[in-house]
């Protein structure tokens, strides 16, 4: 009982923690932040084409209008229907006037969804940030078997 007592008052103390940012205005919207800034992501639905064993999903227009120099970049999300740790991201390839990106039946061992860490900060918010250092390119954070794409470009 004495063990206890302590391990809930630190539980305790771990959720009166409180994100102090910026708040997204529209839940289900992960938003680039930028310093005290939240900025919305080009939100589309990617359309889909089936290549035999492989699937293409592409996105209108040659990049997105969201443009970001960070290369490790952060997104906070208020989660209402989401799972904040269901969302991947993936990089797009610019092709005449679109984006594109080529999911293949076996991928190797390079391609697939970038590497994310998703961080609870509030009861409803999160933090997701990219993993690894990202290369100038157009990108998409997807919910996992959701065509629905919020794309920003690393510039």
């Amino acid at each position: 009982m004495r063990f206890l007592v302590p391990v809930l008052l630190f539980t305790a103390a771990l959720w009166a923690q409180d994100y102090k940012g910026p708040v997204p205005p529209k839940a289900d919207i992960p938003y680039l932040l930028h310093a005290s800034t939240l900025i919305e992501p080009e939100v589309q639905t990617a359309h889909e084409e089936k290549k035999k064993d492989d699937v293409l999903y592409w996105i209108d227009g040659p990049s997105s209008p969201v443009r970001t120099p960070l290369a490790e970049p952060i997104f906070i999300i208020r989660v209402e229907k989401l799972r904040a740790d269901k969302i991947d991201m993936y990089r797009f390839s610019a092709k005449k006037d679109r984006r594109e990106l080529l999911i293949k039946d076996k991928p190797r061992k390079d391609e697939g969804p970038m590497h994310v860490s998703v961080t609870k900060v509030g009861r409803d918010l999160y933090k997701i940030e990219a993993s690894e250092v990202l290369p100038n390119g157009e990108y998409s954070l997807s919910p996992e078997r959701s065509n629905q794409v919020f794309s920003f470009q690393v510039y």
